[in-house]
């Protein structure tokens, strides 16, 4: 999992990718995509008047129906703008709802013990009539050796 992050003009930015470095077992292909599946229905999720919990529990159903819901321990996503981690959260515990222009992430993991981890994260504006996602970087599983 490469997290990276940028400042431009005192704001910040997020985006995390997972990359293979070589042939991975079924399973972590599986958690791959099942991963990926989720950060999509997250992002569908994210525009004004959605709340963390509806956003969190959109990209969380898919994933547990799926199996691996225990593997996916953490929020959904979270505000990123003067700081990197901020209001409004996407998560199970969140009271937030999204307003327009927001900046949030939605990052999804499934996390293996002893096999291997899976994170896949996108900044997106919210938007009324859904997201605008700022990362352009590709989702697809790439293989670096």
């Amino acid at each position: 999992m490469v997290d990276a992050g940028a400042l431009v003009d005192g704001y910040c930015a997020d985006c995390t990718r997972t990359f293979a470095t070589g042939a991975l077992p079924d399973r972590l292909k599986d958690a791959y995509a099942v991963c990926l599946e989720g950060q999509e229905a997250g992002l569908q999720s994210v525009r004004t008047g959605t709340t963390g919990i509806e956003a969190d529990a959109n990209a969380r159903t898919v994933i547990d129906q799926a199996g691996f819901g225990e593997q996916f321990g953490h929020g959904l996503g979270h505000g990123v703008g003067i700081d990197v981690h901020e209001a409004p959260r996407l998560s199970r515990e969140s009271s937030d709802t999204l307003a327009a222009n927001n900046v949030v992430t939605v990052e999804p993991g499934i996390y293996l013990p002893g096999e291997g981890g899976i994170r896949i994260e996108d900044l997106v504006v919210v938007t009324d009539d859904g997201p605008e996602i700022l990362t352009s970087f590709t989702k697809d599983l790439e293989t670096v050796v």
